[in-house]
């Protein structure tokens, strides 16, 4: 029973990552290979699983929600992530955005391996992301911090890309800024609390900031000092 439910995952997980290709999301070999090896179903609730690889986001508990998938596709293309980056992001939230990003930058056996760093404000969801991780066999790629996000992680400052999983006000948290590396990606939405938000990429460049919007987006807000009130 429990190898045809594997198989049935697995063969949902191809499914979904073929349909995202189809539509032009998927296109970074690197980013399909991870999808297509990071099980989803094991970072949603037990009653959510049997909908893991369809393409909608999913509540995790206390307001919070994973990804659809085309947006966990979308943000890690746009980050351009290569072995070896070290990355920061806002929002663990279910784990399952940090473990595909630990798949690109800390691939098993890399000899240049990179590291994600991720911040949660609910100790709930710490908890369950840690165990999420550890179950999938990524808790030595991805470090799970409960805290404010929007004060980044200056311990392990600078990244080579920050990631944000909640919406950000339009004025960017200064302290992500500050703590993303020379030529280094932020990708982040931004704008209102509940509505018209946007998805930005943002590149560094010495002292400027060069941004882009890529499309609207609804997200959670981001909630801490500088982010929006809870």
């Amino acid at each position: 029973m429990v190898s045809i439910l594997k198989m049935n995952f697995e063969e949902k997980r191809k499914r979904l990552v073929e349909s995202l290709k189809d539509r032009g999301i998927l296109t970074e070999q690197d980013v399909i290979n991870a999808m297509l090896v990071v099980p989803r179903h094991k970072f949603v609730p037990l009653d959510a699983e049997s909908s893991a690889y369809i393409d909608s986001p999913l509540s995790i508990g206390l307001g919070q929600t994973i990804s659809a998938p085309h947006m966990n596709a979308m943000m890690c293309e746009y980050l351009k992530l290569r072995e070896g980056d070290k990355v920061l992001e806002i929002g663990t939230g279910s784990g399952y955005h940090a473990a595909l990003c630990a798949e690109m930058v800390a691939p098993k056996k890399s000899e240049n391996p990179g590291h994600v760093y991720t911040i949660e404000r609910h100790e709930g969801l710490v908890e369950n992301a840690r165990r999420s991780l550890k179950e999938t066999g990524y808790e030595d790629r991805v470090t799970v911090i409960h805290g404010d996000g929007t004060l980044g992680y200056p311990k392990e400052a600078p990244y080579d890309k920050i990631l944000v999983t909640a919406a950000s006000p339009s004025k960017i948290p200064i302290p992500l800024r500050t703590q993303l590396k020379e030529g280094g990606i932020l990708c982040i939405p931004a704008g209102s609390k509940n509505f018209g938000q946007n998805l930005y990429i943002i590149k560094k460049k010495g002292n400027d900031f060069k941004t882009k919007r890529i499309t609207g987006v609804r997200f959670v807000p981001l909630i801490g000092k500088y982010g929006f009130e809870s």
